[in-house]
């Protein structure tokens, strides 16, 4: 009889998959939108059924996005089957919700890299390259064309412009694991409150304000800076490239420590939900609070600022 359920509920869940494959692939505008509901099914079947169970379902998901569409449907099905099987995995093992959020990640990051790395490699399109390329040109037709209405553009400012291009296109490995861990947790919060209507119970997310990432992070943080300044890598190298990531990924860690303070200060002093949240976009729109917010998650990091203002207000 539980055979029976686990089949009747796998088949039901393949069709709505199937009709959210098809939506994604063949509307547009609504694809869009439903694209985001394609992890759904995994995480639902994973969650309340054994992990061979969970794989069997999986093939037949990705059988079922070559048969209602085509080959071009499967890196799809993969990036979001798999996403979902592991997140409802974790879900089913009872692991914290930062654990679940951290390993989905992971999974979403490793199988968009190794679908791009499979498509330069076996199918030469690199998309990435294409579209800084096709950027390139659009800026250098506007230079031409300011040059030709008479008002060309200072060198300072096409500097400025080629520059920020190029640090765009070294900081693809970063931005990739930042698109992987924002789409993941948009994922969430559309497919977990669907997950949850069935009866699945999962751990709750704790408080943004209480987070303290480990403190081997500010180490990190210190030893690249300091190698990077005493080792001076050529811009262009491969090594320039590395420190650069690296610097930016961290840089991002310490401003998230940083809000979570501002969030714990905010908390504590009973100000309004509105403040922090109005202080953490003001950050991004201006550059000397990002500063400052960094700075503070350096301190936060290093010396428990939390459990000083508990102490102190």
């Amino acid at each position: 009889m539980k055979n029976v359920h686990k089949l009747t509920s796998g088949a039901v869940m393949l069709a709505v998959f199937a009709v959210l494959m098809l939506l994604t692939l063949y509307v547009p505008v609504l694809g869009v939108v439903t694209n985001l509901f394609l992890a759904a099914p995994f995480i639902l079947f994973a969650a309340t059924n054994d992990r061979k169970s969970s794989l069997v379902f999986l093939t037949g998901g990705i059988l079922i996005s070559l048969i209602v569409g085509t080959i071009l449907a499967i890196p799809l099905a993969l990036l979001y089957g798999i996403t979902g099987t592991v997140m409802g995995d974790f879900i089913r093992e009872k692991k914290s919700r930062f654990s679940t959020y951290m390993a989905s990640s992971l999974a979403f990051l490793i199988l968009l890299v190794a679908q791009y790395g499979i498509a330069v490699q076996f199918f030469e399109l690199n998309v990435i390259k294409e579209s800084f390329d096709i950027l390139k040109q659009s800026v250098d037709k506007v230079v031409s064309l300011m040059e030709n209405l008479g008002q060309p553009l200072n060198e300072k400012m096409k500097d400025q412009l080629y520059s920020g291009i190029e640090l765009t296109e070294t900081l693809i490995p970063s931005l990739l694991i930042m698109a992987s861990f924002i789409n993941v947790l948009i994922l969430q919060a559309v497919s977990l409150p669907i997950v949850k209507r069935f009866g699945v119970n999962m751990e709750k997310w704790g408080q943004f304000r209480s987070l303290s990432l480990p403190k081997s992070v500010l180490w990190y943080y210190l030893i690249t800076i300091i190698a990077a300044l005493l080792l001076k890598p050529e811009e262009g190298t491969v090594l320039f490239d590395a420190f650069i990531n690296l610097s930016f990924i961290l840089q991002l860690l310490m401003i998230v420590q940083g809000l979570s303070l501002v969030f714990y200060f905010c908390h504590m002093k009973g100000y309004p939900k509105a403040v922090p949240v109005i202080a953490a976009v003001l950050s991004f729109i201006l550059p000397f609070l990002l500063y400052i917010i960094r700075i503070l998650g350096i301190i936060d990091l290093g010396f428990n600022l939390k459990k000083w203002l508990k102490e102190k207000v």
